[in-house]
């Protein structure tokens, strides 16, 4: 029988397909879904997940996909530095299905905490692959 905090002391292990090219991949989609598709109205579908596949971004995380991840990742941040850096304020809005109209404020006010999220994922992460921990 599980005690009341067993939950809270529940140690996360395999099989999740969480990994820091997961990520990076993930990242990656996050930034064209924001800037191409809601921002710039773009027909840009996600480069590693699917309706089909929805967590193809961690499942597809495979040693081989490192480099192709990256540079999806560094030309997505190149887009949406070039979009932010040309949009005349920050009230340049798009439409998002979930949340309807958001402004450039509210998408990087959002990816700030997208980031912060998954940055502590990424050290947790970190700590099981060289076990380092603190500063």
């Amino acid at each position: 029988m599980r005690g009341p905090g067993a939950e809270l002391a529940a140690r996360s292990v395999e099989p999740s397909t969480l990994s820091l090219l997961g990520l990076v991949r993930h990242l990656a989609d996050v930034e064209r879904r924001w800037f191409r598709q809601v921002l710039a109205g773009q027909d840009a579908p996600p480069r590693f997940s699917s309706a089909v596949n929805p967590d193809g971004d961690f499942d597809g995380a495979t040693p081989e996909a490192a480099e192709e991840a990256w540079q999806v990742w560094r030309d997505e941040v190149a887009f949406a530095d070039q979009f932010a850096s040309e949009a005349p304020d920050l009230d340049v809005s798009g439409h998002d299905d979930w949340r309807g109209e958001v402004s450039l404020r509210w998408v990087l006010v959002h990816l700030v905490e997208e980031y912060a999220r998954h940055n502590g994922h990424a050290d947790l992460l970190r700590e099981r692959i060289d076990g380092a921990i603190g500063v």
